[in-house]
């Protein structure tokens, strides 16, 4: 607890240095113009790897970046993001390593996992990416991202409130920290 509280403190003053009036800004409210959905992954820090200041992103994350209807959570953060923010670009951030691919590959979905909402989660994934032929885990990756663009067009808040906002997909590289730019 005390390494968290001395990086904030060191965080605080620095902002403040910069501009004394930082927090006061930020607390009048937010206008993000991209909403970003990223991988959960603590080595993929969308803001980090961007260099984004706060505010500018809306964010969010779970295990592989999937776009998935079944999700309250990122059906609320879609519309909130569509409909109250105005976001202009949603963007897909996949990354190499994603052990969510990696699990998708390995776990036949049918297997008796301990957690049922861990199997119903890398079954959604192993979706994603079945049907394709690649092998290594990179090119799983790539296709991932590019599905999940797929998947976010048709989404049925997306199509109702946010078919004039672009999408975007990134893969972050872990080896590089070079960010690859999707298209399909």
């Amino acid at each position: 607890m005390n390494d968290i509280m001395k990086q904030n403190r060191r965080f605080v003053k620095e902002m403040k240095q910069r501009n004394t009036d930082y927090f006061l800004n930020l607390s009048k409210g937010q206008s993000p113009e991209i909403f970003l959905i990223s991988c959960t992954d603590s080595r993929v820090s969308p803001s980090v790897i961007m260099q984004m200041p706060l505010g500018k992103l809306f964010v969010h994350r779970n295990i592989a970046n999937q776009v998935n209807e079944n999700d309250d959570s990122f059906n609320a953060s879609l519309y909130y993001a569509l409909k109250h923010l105005n976001v202009k670009k949603v963007v897909i951030l996949g990354h190499t390593g994603c052990g969510g691919i990696q699990a998708a590959q390995q776990i036949d979905p049918n297997d008796s996992l301990e957690v049922e909402s861990f199997r119903n989660w890398i079954t959604h994934v192993h979706q994603s990416i079945k049907g394709h032929n690649e092998t290594s885990s990179y090119q799983l990756e790539k296709e991932n991202v590019i599905q999940q663009m797929k998947i976010l067009k048709g989404h049925p808040i997306y199509v109702k409130y946010g078919n004039s906002v672009d999408v975007e997909g990134y893969l972050f590289h872990l080896e590089t920290g070079e960010l690859e730019v999707l298209s399909y």
